[in-house]
């Protein structure tokens, strides 16, 4: 004390004694805001937790290299804060740091997906300069935080699972549960169709950012959520090298079904093989389920039929999906619901007209083989689509896909334009292959 006294008069003696005090003051106002004596509390009336210790890198790292996302990542100070056109992250530098540090902003796609358009988060660094304009804490929160977007494609299943679930759960799940997810862009209905998913990674409920009128006070903060591949993990990029087989695994236990591991349907002795059959309505549908139907009922199997919606109810589809051995649909955005088979289960994927398999098994085919379930493909003959039927056995179409991929119109045609009459003979094979596995 002696030593810091005796330091104290020589700079009361400066010219420069004034100018110190006064930044440090103004830094301890800002940087630590509520001392214990008065913690803020939460809307439930908690006393806030006690800041945790300060990693070595102090200063937020924003990254917009990945070609699949962007992502800052920040400790010590970081407030969240609703805008007009924007939703807002002020974080402010320690007060050692304050006087050299550079302000900054960027402009963020909070989502793993940064080519898809989503409402931005605009995350700005502070310094000594511009600290006055960060907005006083109102509610203090002693557990990270994760901001990241529900909005873009994720109305289709595939999308809200390879967009958002899966990243978020790569991102949060090391955190145990003690985070809090913060949202922008929202869907009114995304919360309440995925709130088993959004609980188990989370302790406390989903904070709506544009529309929150709290400023929020986080020792750690996410912006951006971490996708490595299509509905896939890269265990090597991933916190404890988690993997698809993990997802799986935490998406059972959320809709509280058995362990991956219990044992297929078929196997409960003397049943046939259960196979549900997705009937899309609009693009890449069956134009003749009733026939494809009776052929997998004369192969043996006993079939369910799901026609998929917006408004389906995830807890009634995972119970149906755990209970059948075999998914089977045209490639598509139902097939995401592979997520709810049991190790060893077959995911039956027919395959469209017009080169479409490395989209087949990239979307579907390697996640599925990552989260233990197998990958059965069943490509149909030109016959077979309806783009055969429009346009004739020598189009183009027909007999030279590659021509649309160069010139960017192949979603047109193969993804959007095309159905299916299937071949219920050609067929027949391959769900003969389909029960020769479920009896292994």
């Amino acid at each position: 004390m002696k030593a810091f006294r005796n330091t104290s008069r020589g700079l009361s003696k400066s010219k420069l004694a004034v100018g110190l005090f006064a930044g440090v003051f103004l830094a301890r106002l800002i940087y630590f805001p509520v001392s214990p004596k008065f913690a803020v509390r939460s809307p439930n009336g908690e006393q806030a937790a006690p800041r945790s210790i300060l990693p070595p890198t102090l200063k937020p790292i924003c990254d917009l290299s990945d070609q699949r996302y962007d992502g800052c990542e920040m400790w010590g100070d970081a407030r969240t804060a609703n805008g007009t056109n924007t939703s807002r992250i002020y974080y402010i530098p320690p007060p050692s740091q304050l006087a050299t540090a550079e302000a900054a902003a960027w402009s963020i796609r909070s989502q793993s997906r940064k080519i898809i358009a989503v409402r931005e988060v605009t995350v700005r660094s502070l310094n000594l300069s511009n600290l006055h304009e960060a907005p006083s804490c109102t509610v203090w929160r002693g557990v990270p935080a994760v901001v990241f977007a529900l909005g873009g494609l994720t109305y289709n299943l595939w999308h809200a699972f390879s967009d958002v679930l899966v990243p978020l759960f790569t991102t949060v799940r090391a955190f145990g549960g003690e985070v809090e997810l913060v949202a922008t862009d929202a869907p009114v209905w995304f919360v309440p169709k995925y709130r088993r998913v959004l609980r188990a990674l989370s302790r406390y409920g989903v904070v709506m950012l544009d529309t929150d009128t709290e400023v929020r006070c986080y020792p750690h903060l996410i912006v951006g959520i971490r996708g490595h591949r299509d509905l896939d993990i890269d265990p090597a990029r991933a916190p404890n090298n988690l993997d698809m087989f993990a997802f799986r695994t935490f998406v059972r236990e959320a809709y509280s079904l058995p362990p991956p591991a219990a044992a297929l349907p078929v196997k409960s002795g003397g049943v046939k093989p259960r196979l549900m059959i997705i009937l899309r309505r609009k693009t890449r549908r069956f134009v003749n389920p009733d026939a494809i139907v009776a052929a997998i009922e004369r192969a043996g199997f006993d079939v369910v039929r799901m026609e998929p919606t917006l408004a389906a109810d995830m807890d009634a589809i995972s119970r149906e999906v755990d209970a059948c051995d075999v998914l089977l649909g045209v490639h598509g955005a139902g097939l995401t619901n592979m997520v709810f088979l049991r190790t060893g289960a077959v995911l039956l994927q027919v395959i469209p007209w017009g080169k479409m398999e490395p989209h087949s098994e990239g979307f579907f085919g390697a996640p599925a083989a990552h989260m233990g379930v197998r990958h059965v493909t069943h490509s149909i003959a030109a016959e077979e689509s309806t783009l055969y039927d429009k346009y004739g056995k020598d189009h183009p179409v027909i007999t030279d896909p590659d021509i649309f991929y160069k010139n960017g119109s192949n979603a047109r045609y193969y993804w959007w334009e095309q159905s299916i009459r299937l071949n219920t003979t050609r067929f027949m094979p391959t769900l003969e292959r389909v029960k020769r596995l479920l009896q292994e």
